[in-house]
């Protein structure tokens, strides 16, 4: 009587966490935000994140260079840190959205009107 060897699938590998870490590897030298900027308030963090000095492609540039703050620090910040940081992200988004309201406005009222 033959035997057959089992071809049972063999369950799948958890992924290093070297290799789960992506923000490792980013070696971007863009922008330079103020020394110890993201340890303050969330307002002073936006404000400065917004700024031409800071980020000079806009908000949006801020918002990016926030999440990827967030996602570096990881399991390293406390929860508090971690919602003033979030809230920051939220002021940007809103700074974001009233520039695109209002440059929506300027276009409108610089059309020619018929």
């Amino acid at each position: 009587m033959t035997t057959r060897s089992s071809t049972k699938a063999k369950p799948a590998k958890k992924k290093s966490s070297a290799n789960r870490r992506w923000v490792k590897t980013v070696t971007t030298d863009f922008t330079h935000p103020p020394k110890d900027l993201f340890t303050q308030s969330a307002p002073v963090i936006a404000r400065a994140l917004a700024s031409k000095k800071v980020s000079p492609k806009g908000p949006g540039s801020g918002t990016r260079m926030l999440t990827y703050f967030i996602n570096r620090a990881g399991k390293g910040l406390t929860a508090t840190r971690k919602r003033e940081l979030e809230r920051a992200k939220m002021l940007l988004h809103e700074r974001i959205q009233k520039e695109k309201e209002e440059s929506r406005l300027t276009i409108a009222r610089s059309a020619p009107r018929r």
